[in-house]
């Protein structure tokens, strides 16, 4: 089966899309950031790296320092799918981090979307 077109698309072109829906909500570019940062364990400085590098998704997720593990109680349906079902390893971090930032964009409390 061929690889999905995203895992070689580069996180910076996809970044700005995240930033641009949360602050149509009224959230913020650094809350983003926080998201991103604990699903992964990058640095700010790390992830600037990336988006400076274009790194790929797939790079991206097979280079992060330390996928947070409360990760896998992120549940629900994004893009018609269930998070949760979907078997493929690398598809499904990108769609806890979509999961995560639409989380954010309905208004939900940080401390509620980071799992604490």
């Amino acid at each position: 089966m061929p690889e999905h077109k995203i895992y070689s698309m580069s996180f910076a072109k996809v970044y700005p899309a995240y930033v641009a829906k949360a602050e149509r909500k009224g959230r913020t570019k650094e809350e983003v950031d926080e998201i991103i940062r604990w699903i992964t364990g990058y640095s700010q400085e790390q992830m600037e790296g990336v988006l400076e590098n274009q790194t790929d998704f797939q790079t991206f997720f097979a280079e992060a320092p330390a996928l947070h593990p409360n990760r896998t109680l992120i549940k629900g349906v994004i893009c018609g799918v269930r998070v949760e079902e979907i078997e493929e390893p690398t598809m499904r971090e990108i769609r806890y981090m979509d999961k995560l930032i639409d989380e954010l964009a309905k208004g939900k409390a940080m401390e509620k979307i980071l799992r604490k």
